[in-house]
């Protein structure tokens, strides 16, 4: 019999490859052979294709069944390759149409009662098989929505492999099985806070703006209850919303860790906060088996925030160095290297001392000098000088609260300054690959034509020469200057807007 072909996808980060789908049934002794560098979860789908073939009414041929793998290079991983095996064996069995499997990327893992059910990464799958040239792809019935998120794709959904194999031709009759269903997501409960509910702390609510407006960095430090991990948390809600390039991204991402994004792209930007106690491997991504993203990945086009910061290991704070740089995250294994987006913003905040109370006006600091240089030494100097802003946040007092008032700022108000200043410094940068300031190199900022005058940098000068700042440290400012102006409607940085940002850049010290 001829060797009947059809394909499926590996993943190999946020990346995927088709895959070609080999069957040939030969007239040797039974058996049922997966080659081409399956995994131990590949290997198994012998036993599971088999039971699922036969209870949808075609079982398998009583032959030897082989099933290679192309290319037979690459990698494979996971049950996703469980539809393609059956029904390529189908095909080769002539229980189906070859032609018709031919032209199909199959894409789901089968049940021993031969459901279909909802398969991790359908997303990125279905999207690599669309950049391949794929035009129809098969996926289970619980993973439709997820799948259709892929423009110009057809998506052909069915609950069953005996629904697949009818599907291509074979003389079944339908029969109706209890579909399988997808987890509810708990992306449709997130609620983002509102900026107005933060009281006081003007200083703090308008270095978070310019944090937004610029896509800076961000550190703060004060005591338990200044408001800290409040104001993190509202940073996602003065972002604004995703395209649909960065939202079919981070959207992707969210469908390889198990978290499918339902029927429409979620646009807002997503917040990760880890513990204190997470490794290097949950914090950029990692894995022996199958390679997947961490919450730095998983923040990617929007804020990472690290609580506690200088309880997290020094090891796994240092992993973020690469990414702050490059905006990728890449790790390597013995056999491949796998890549994933890593643009986000980090937002970091510590106590001033390990008992928290360092510089409180109503509580006394039992730390000694020494204990407190030793908390916040474990933040490395290389990483913070990664960090735009830098700010001290103090706990309000009664007399601030009521002059606050109410509220402050709503969140729809600071977004639309933030869309604005993004749309200005958007156009600024049109004939650049940048699109905010964060991301504009120094060496762009001090050339010929965009280089401020000596007079507006005098202050920012005098601080390098002192020692104050270093030369990462001096572009950055000058990168936070021009998101202050942008905030103003300036069309340079003035003298006050660099010295605004240079304590932004000090506030801490």
């Amino acid at each position: 019999m001829p060797v009947a072909r059809t394909r499926a996808v590996a993943l190999l980060g946020l990346a995927g490859g088709l895959v070609e789908v080999e069957a040939d049934i030969s007239s040797n002794l039974p058996g049922f052979s997966i080659i081409g560098l399956p995994d131990a979860a590949l290997g198994e789908a012998r036993e599971r294709v088999r039971s699922a073939a036969s209870n949808s009414g075609c079982p398998l041929a009583s032959r030897k069944i082989t099933i290679n793998l192309s290319p037979a290079s690459l990698p494979k991983h996971g049950s996703g390759f469980d539809l393609a095996i059956a029904v390529a064996a189908l095909a080769a069995d002539e229980v189906i149409s070859r032609q018709s499997v031919e032209r199909v990327v199959h894409i789901g893992e089968v049940g021993l009662d031969g459901r279909l059910r909802p398969t991790v990464g359908i997303l990125p799958s279905v999207l690599a098989a669309s950049r391949a040239g794929a035009e129809i792809v098969m996926v289970p019935r619980a993973n439709a929505d997820e799948a259709s998120l892929v423009p110009g794709v057809r998506i052909v959904a069915v609950p069953s492999l005996r629904d697949a194999a009818i599907w291509h031709g074979a003389e079944l009759e339908p029969v109706p099985v209890e579909e399988l269903a997808l987890p509810s997501s708990h992306s449709e409960a997130r609620r983002t806070p509102d900026l107005a509910d933060v009281v006081g702390n003007p200083d703090a609510v308008d270095a978070l703006v310019v944090a937004a407006a610029g896509g800076h960095h961000m550190f703060m430090l004060g005591p338990p209850g200044a408001g800290k991990t409040m104001l993190a948390e509202r940073l996602p809600g003065i972002l604004p919303e995703l395209d649909a390039e960065r939202a079919l991204e981070v959207n992707c991402l969210r469908s390889l860790v198990g978290q499918p994004p339902g029927s429409t792209l979620d646009t807002r930007p997503p917040f990760e906060a880890p513990h204190h106690t997470a490794t290097a491997a949950s914090l950029v991504g990692g894995g022996s088996g199958i390679v997947r993203p961490g919450a730095a990945a998983r923040a990617s086009h929007g804020v990472l925030f690290l609580d506690e910061a200088p309880e997290f290991s020094a090891s796994v704070l240092d992993a973020l160095r690469q990414p702050l740089e490059s905006g990728a995250i890449t790790i390597h294994r013995a056999n491949a290297v796998a890549s994933f987006p890593g643009r986000f913003q980090l937002v970091l905040a510590a106590n001033p001392c390990p008992c928290g109370q360092y510089g409180s006006r109503d509580s006394e600091c039992t730390c000694t000098p020494h204990n407190r240089r030793r908390y916040l030494a474990r933040l490395s100097g290389p990483l913070l000088d990664r960090i735009d802003i830098q700010l001290r946040v103090s706990r309000i007092t009664a007399a601030q609260l009521r002059m606050a008032g109410e509220g402050g700022t709503s969140s729809d108000e600071a977004r639309q300054r933030v869309r604005e200043a993004r749309a200005v410094a958007a156009d600024r940068l049109r004939d650049t690959p940048w699109e905010v300031n964060a991301h504009v190199p120094g060496t762009w900022l001090r050339s010929p034509g965009v280089r401020l005058p000596p007079a507006s940098t005098a202050s920012l000068d005098r601080a390098l020469e002192r020692g104050g700042i270093t030369m990462r440290g001096y572009d950055r400012v000058l990168r936070t200057a021009w998101t202050i102006a942008d905030l103003d409607g300036a069309a340079t940085p003035s003298p006050d807007h660099v010295g605004r940002a240079l304590f932004l850049r000090r506030g801490i010290t």
